[in-house]
């Protein structure tokens, strides 16, 4: 019971289904006009897969406000995707690469303190994401809620 009280004090969201998703590239509040140029280079970065990229749970990490599940990436094809979108978003001078490189995870919580959870990790086996999307982020007390914007299958 400890655990349980502990964590509602320090949990802020455990993320649904819905709202789970692997970030390409975060952009922070941007204009309705920037939607369209964004998207178009989704596609264009998208149209470049031609082959599955394969994703698996690695490892449990927490930061000072989330705890994600970080995903392998087989062959580098998920990171090469995030590189070719970064590449082409920084071109429509909306996006600044982060000083540290992309990592492929799912953030899985949200807190005020880390909880310092060491869970361990259910073998889920490979999984291969059939598209991308450009999401549109909406703060809610219940917490973020993910508007689609556009959406892209991935080739390969």
């Amino acid at each position: 019971m400890f655990l349980v009280d502990a964590l509602e004090e320090t949990v802020t969201e455990a993320l649904g289904r819905d709202q789970l998703h692997l970030t390409l590239a975060f952009l922070g509040h941007r204009p309705p006009s920037d939607v369209e140029p964004v998207a178009e280079a989704l596609r264009e970065a998208a149209r470049t897969v031609d082959s599955p990229l394969e994703l698996a749970p690695l490892r449990y990490r927490e930061t000072r406000s989330v705890a994600m599940l970080v995903l392998s990436d087989r062959d580098g094809l998920a990171a090469a995707l995030a590189a070719d979108l970064h590449r082409r978003l920084e071109g429509l001078a909306v996006y600044r690469r982060e000083a540290r490189p992309w990592l492929p995870h799912v953030t899985v919580l949200r807190f005020r303190r880390p909880p310092r959870l060491r869970p361990s990790l259910l073998d889920l086996g490979p999984f291969s994401p059939s598209g991308a999307a450009v999401y549109h982020s909406l703060l809610r007390p219940g917490g973020a809620q993910y508007e689609v914007l556009d959406f892209v299958a991935l080739g390969g």
